[in-house]
């Protein structure tokens, strides 16, 4: 973690989402509990996959809360940061960090 990285770690910008990003993983958890269980039942193959791609929205649904808290508050923050500081390179290592994190929610 840079200097940088450290000045701005302060509360995450999902803090007031915490909760509800909770209570949805841990439905998520439960989700997959009952799938391997539907494995282990050897249930029916499509009531499988449609419990699988339930899971997958549910976790895209956090996904995209947390990028959406990431750019509200980190990026924002950045901006902030360097508009007081003159140093756009703090805003463009936020911006570059949401960029990878799209990606890979697009490589999902």
């Amino acid at each position: 973690m840079t200097t940088t990285e450290e000045e701005l770690a302060g509360p995450h910008g999902y803090s007031e989402e915490k909760q509800a990003y909770l209570r949805r993983l841990k439905r998520a958890e439960g989700q997959v509990r009952g799938i391997a269980r539907m494995v282990e039942e050897d249930k029916y193959c499509i009531d499988i996959l449609t419990q699988i791609a339930a899971v997958n929205k549910a976790l895209h649904a956090v996904s995209i809360g947390l990028l959406d808290d990431h750019i509200a508050h980190c990026v924002v923050g950045a901006a902030n940061e360097s508009a007081t500081t003159g140093n756009p390179e703090i805003v463009s290592e936020k911006v570059a960090e949401a960029t990878a994190a799209i990606s890979r929610l697009l490589r999902s």
